[in-house]
């Protein structure tokens, strides 16, 4: 496959951005004994490395099939894996931070992204990316670890009154 050189450079940071991505991940979940934390960085390790590899694939210049990503595997929590302990919590907030990250410059690359293939192959590892943050955020919140305010109903109601109108013209 022909690459335009913008998407070959891209990729090319991704692809340093991703091997220390993993590295981390890898010392996360080698630090981690609580088992639904060890297995979502297990996941998120493989996803990445599965990110790697149809990125090489995409550069591979003698590659003459489409490319695919590999779905995400499917996760299931477990009813009663027990606490995350203190450390663990800061590492299931940095991991989350990480898909989050990996999200957005997915998303932000496919928008610059020239080649169909590789700019859809993109948009598909930014969705990855972003199911990778809600599986962290629901583990968080299982443990009590974030603290989200809430809007009120007057300042809700206030901001719904004050835009209306831009529904109806």
């Amino acid at each position: 496959m022909k690459l335009p050189a913008a998407d070959l450079g891209i990729m090319a940071e991704h692809l340093s951005t991703h091997e220390g991505m993993i590295s981390k991940l890898k010392a996360y979940e080698s630090a981690v004994r609580h088992s639904d934390l060890k297995h979502l960085l297990y996941v998120h390790v493989y996803m990445l490395r599965a990110h790697v590899k149809t990125m090489l694939a995409l550069i591979d210049p003698d590659q003459t099939r489409e490319v695919h990503l590999p779905e995400l595997p499917l996760l299931h929590f477990h009813q009663h894996s027990g606490a995350l302990s203190a450390a663990e919590k800061d590492i299931t907030l940095e991991a989350r931070s990480t898909a989050k990250f990996m999200g957005s410059g997915n998303f932000n690359s496919a928008l610059m992204m020239k080649h169909p293939n590789v700019r859809n192959i993109h948009l598909q590892m930014s969705y990855q990316d972003t199911t990778l943050q809600t599986l962290y955020t629901r583990l968080i919140r299982r443990g009590s670890a974030e603290f989200v305010p809430m809007a009120s109903d007057q300042a809700q109601r206030l901001t719904l009154q004050h835009y209306q109108h831009v529904a109806n013209e």
